[in-house]
């Protein structure tokens, strides 16, 4: 048995499919609930207001949104923060520019091109480039 505490209130329960108690986990369906029946009734509501009216935090909506329980495609207003510069996107987890500069910042590191960085020490470089990619995992 793999026994865990729920990250959401604490208690101790017994993981198994769900990262959650099973408390919690009828808490968020209810706040699904409210969600979806609040966007039937709304469907040109934006993200804040959907959380400003049914009291669901905006990382829960995201989180039914990445795992489809949410449809964007019946919610043309509803978009969702990057998890890098909190610029409101409606796919990926990242928004075009953010993702540009982590490829960008991932080819430096791979090529290993210091001589387009001469000003910089071949440490600098790469400590610039694990910085986007670090400033991504802590938005995971």
């Amino acid at each position: 048995m793999n026994i865990d505490n729920c990250p959401r209130c604490g208690k101790v329960f017994v993981k198994g499919f769900r990262d959650v108690c099973p408390a919690c986990v009828r808490e968020i369906d209810k706040e699904y609930e409210k969600c979806a029946t609040y966007l039937r009734e709304n469907r040109g509501a934006s993200i804040t207001e959907l959380s400003d009216e049914t009291g669901v935090t905006i990382k829960q909506i995201t989180k039914f949104i990445r795992e489809g329980r949410i449809s964007l495609m019946d919610a043309p207003n509803l978009a969702y923060p990057c998890e890098s510069c909190g610029v409101l996107i409606q796919s990926n987890n990242l928004c075009d520019s953010c993702r540009t500069r982590l490829v960008n910042a991932s080819k430096t590191l791979l090529s290993g091109d210091a001589q387009s960085q001469s000003h910089k020490s071949s440490n600098e470089t790469v400590k610039e480039a694990y910085k986007g990619i670090n400033q991504y995992k802590d938005r995971t």
